[in-house]
C-alpha cells in the first residue's frame, strides 16, 4: 500500500505562506494607481487615483488632508511621515472602493500652483475640493462620490459637499468648535504662560480680521505674517454650522485617544446633525493609530509609516459607504 504522508506543521506553514503570497499578488494586480491632475485658474494640482478592478462603476472617495503642508499621503514636514491617507486609500481599494488623494496647492507636486502661502485661503481649498469632486463625478468608472476629510480637511469637505456633488461625507477627527477656540486650547497645553498670553493677543487680532506684524520669534512658526491671511480665512469658519448644513448622509469618526481633537468635538457634530452616524474608536489617536493616551507616548506614531491604521477605522468607513450605496439602490 502506498504510504500516506500527512503534512507536518512546517509543511502547513509553508503552504499557508505560499497561499498568502499568491493572494497578495492577485490582489495587487486588481488595484491600479494612476496619476490624475486638476487644472485650475491658479495652476495645476496633482493626485493619485487608486482604482480596484471592477466590471461595474464603484464608489470613489475624495480624501482631503488636514492642516498645514500635508501632502496626499497624509505626511507633513512638521507633523511626521506616517502615510495615514495612503494607507486609508489602500484599505478602501481592498474593499472595492476607489479613492483620490491629492497634494494641496502649495504642497509637494502641487507647490507651483500657489508658491506663496500669502495667497492661500480656506475658500481656495474648498474650490479645489469642489473641482476634484466634479471631475470624479464625471468619470464613468465611479457611481458615487464620498468626501472623506481628516481634521481640518473635514471642515473643507463640509464646505465643499454641495457644489462637489457629493453623495455622502465622512469626517475623521473633524473639529466642531470655531477654529480659534481649538487653536487656543491646543496652545494652552503646550506653551508657557508668557507665550500663551502673546499668542492669545495675536489670535484675538486675527479673529477680528487684522494682521499682526509684531510676532515674537517663538511664535513665528504659528503666526508668521505670511500665514496670517490664511488663518484669518480659517478663523471665520464655524465647523459645526457647516456640518449641520449638510443634506447628505454623514459619518463622524473619532478616536478616543486623539490628543489634538477631543471626543467632545464629535459629540457636538452629532448634535449639529442628529441623523449623522457616530463611530467612536477606543484607543485611536489623531493619525488613526491605536496608541496609549498620554501625548508624549503617541509622538512616535506620527512618524511611523509601518504602524497599521486602527482596524475599526476602515471597518466603519467601508460599512458606511456600502450602506449608503445600498440605500440609494446601487
Amino acid at each position: 500500500m502506498p504510504v500516506c504522508h500527512y503534512p507536518t506543521p512546517i509543511m502547513l506553514q509553508a503552504l499557508l505562506l505560499s497561499l498568502t503570497l499568491i493572494t497578495g499578488l492577485a490582489q495587487a494586480s486588481t488595484i491600479r494607481q494612476l496619476p490624475l491632475s486638476l487644472d485650475t485658474d491658479q495652476g495645476t494640482l496633482y493626485g493619485s487615483l487608486l482604482v480596484p478592478q471592477s466590471d461595474a462603476p464603484v464608489p470613489v472617495a475624495l480624501l482631503i488632508a488636514g492642516s498645514g503642508p500635508t501632502d496626499r499621503d497624509g505626511n507633513n514636514p512638521a507633523g511626521g511621515h506616517n502615510d495615514a491617507l495612503k494607507k486609508l486609500a489602500q484599505v478602501l481599494a481592498r474593499n472595492g472602493i476607489a479613492s483620490l488623494r491629492y497634494d494641496k496647492r502649495g504642497v509637494a507636486a502641487s507647490s507651483k500652483a500657489t508658491p506663496d502661502e500669502r495667497n492661500l485661503s480656506v475658500e481656495r481649498y474648498v474650490t479645489d475640493a469642489e473641482g476634484w469632486g466634479q471631475l470624479l463625478k464625471r468619470d464613468p468608472r465611479f457611481d458615487r462620490l464620498i468626501l472623506v476629510g481628516h481634521s481640518e480637511g473635514a471642515l473643507i469637505a463640509s464646505l465643499a459637499a454641495a457644489r462637489s456633488g457629493a453623495d455622502a461625507l465622512v469626517s475623521i477627527a473633524g473639529p466642531a468648535y470655531p477654529i480659534g477656540q481649538v487653536l487656543d486650547a491646543q496652545l494652552a497645553m503646550r506653551l508657557p504662560p508668557a507665550q500663551l498670553a502673546q499668542s492669545r493677543r495675536i489670535l484675538a487680532s486675527l479673529i477680528r480680521g487684522q494682521e499682526q506684524a509684531d510676532v515674537p520669534e517663538p511664535l513665528q512658526v504659528l503666526f508668521r505674517p505670511s500665514v496670517q491671511p490664511y488663518l484669518i480665512s480659517l478663523l471665520r469658519q464655524n465647523p459645526a454650522e457647516a456640518f449641520a448644513a449638510l443634506e447628505i448622509p454623514a459619518l463622524i469618526v473619532q478616536g478616543g485617544h486623539d490628543a489634538q481633537v477631543g471626543v467632545d468635538n464629535a459629540e457636538i457634530l452629532k448634535q449639529a446633525k442628529p441623523d449623522a452616524e457616530l463611530a467612536l474608536i477606543p484607543g485611536m489617536n489623531h493619525v488613526m493609530r491605536i496608541t496609549p493616551l498620554p501625548w508624549q507616548e503617541q509622538l512616535a506614531s506620527y512618524n511611523d509609516p509601518q504602524l497599521p491604521l486602527a482596524r475599526a477605522l476602515g471597518e466603519h468607513i467601508v460599512r458606511f459607504i456600502r450602506s449608503s450605496t445600498e440605500q440609494n439602490g446601487r
